[in-house]
């Protein structure tokens, strides 16, 4: 337990209810520790502590566009690699056709965020379909590989030298968000049976961003059974029940999904927009200074940002206050919206995130002045 110093004072116009109820014409702004969970003071500011004139330095905010990835590759070790550190790393991947060879990730659990298409998918454990919008934790160490149906683009997010975990999902109990129960896990039917022979298969291994290959006189998912609680699961945004509360808008760390040693991803789905005529129907401005945050653009209408199309990226270090565009933000005190129809994932790292010549290449290098300041010299699209 940390002993954080504590002793929560006042000064000046404030609001007794954070998110709630400002005084007229304050925007209120969170400075916290601990991604949401330690101590926080809630100041409350006379203009948008985001109407920045300008904004020079490695701090800028940041957007990509993964749609304009020029990629078609058969392998995910091939896949765009985003923005990494020592406990992660954020890839990009379109493929269409099916793997003649299977991989396994010796570095690290790897979660795969289905963004399009559909297909088969085969590991150790058997085979599951997947589709748009399926999470699909694979263990480290474990052989898989896909057969898509469609042209398939997903995102992976590897735990390395981790694993990933459930959140404790608190006072709200463990059927809360999604039920465990949800989680889809492979299955040794005919599909699987079939891709079973002795046709010649390799196995390409990643280890210390080294690959290595393996080759077989058989295919080696030929298990014939198994038992155990160490396997692939998948759940769809879809099977996911988000925390709502008419009078308060939740934090992010509400809306987690899975969680490894030096980071956390959340998703964000449809839900309705508070309604209580004090409550903030907007995110929260806020100095997230422990945790650079990443978030992903799925689908929907995006109802704190401008100019975000599905398939891009944000990205916003630790270390400067940000929150939503003016325009949504407005739009939240009016309550022009009853509910939201976003679908995202978000990527909140405890360790700064570099980002990639690649990511560099599909930069739209206007998004710091999308809250305001300078003529934006082109558009996100």
């Amino acid at each position: 337990m940390k002993n954080w110093i504590s002793f929560p004072k006042q000064q000046g116009e404030t609001s007794r209810q954070a998110h709630a109820d400002f005084p007229e014409g304050a925007y209120e702004r969170e400075m916290g520790k601990e991604g949401f969970f330690g101590p926080a003071t809630h100041l409350y500011h006379s203009h948008p502590p985001t109407a920045w004139r300008d904004f020079e330095g490695p701090l800028r905010p940041h957007a990509f566009d993964t749609n304009k990835l020029k990629q078609d590759r058969s392998s995910p070790w091939q896949a765009k690699l985003l923005l990494e550190n020592a406990h992660t790393k954020i890839r990009f991947w379109e493929t269409a056709d099916a793997m003649d060879h299977l991989v396994r990730n010796g570095d690290g659990d790897e979660l795969l965020f289905v963004h399009e298409g559909g297909g088969d998918f085969f590991c150790d454990f058997g085979h599951m379909t997947y589709r748009d919008g399926d999470y699909i934790v694979i263990p480290r160490g474990a052989m898989w590989r896909l057969e898509p149906a469609s042209k398939t683009k997903l995102m992976m997010v590897e735990a390395t030298n981790d694993s990933y975990k459930l959140p404790d999902k608190g006072l709200v109990g463990p059927h809360a968000i999604f039920d465990p129960a949800m989680l889809d896990t492979p299955e040794i039917n005919e599909k699987f049976k079939a891709q079973q022979g002795d046709d010649t298969w390799r196995v390409v291994i990643k280890r210390r961003n080294a690959l290595s290959t393996v080759t077989y006189p058989f295919s080696p998912l030929d298990a014939m059974g198994w038992k155990g609680d160490l396997l692939v699961v998948r759940i769809n945004w879809r099977d996911i029940r988000p925390l709502m509360s008419h009078r308060y808008h939740l934090p992010p760390s509400a809306h987690t999904t899975f969680l490894a040693n030096r980071f956390v991803v959340c998703t964000f789905c449809p839900r309705p927009i508070e309604s209580d005529p004090g409550a903030l129907k907007v995110p929260f401005y806020h100095n997230n200074d422990d945790y650079d945050e990443f978030i992903f653009y799925h689908r929907g209408e995006f109802f704190s940002r401008d100019n975000i199309d599905p398939g891009m990226t944000t990205f916003h270090p630790a270390g400067f206050t940000h929150g939503p565009h003016p325009k949504a933000f407005e739009a939240g005190k009016k309550a022009a919206r009853k509910e939201t129809d976003e679908v995202a994932v978000m990527i909140d790292t405890r360790d700064a995130l570099d980002v990639t010549a690649v990511a560099k290449s599909v930069e739209w290098d206007d998004y710091v002045y999308s809250w305001g300041g300078k003529p934006q010299r082109k558009t996100a699209k």
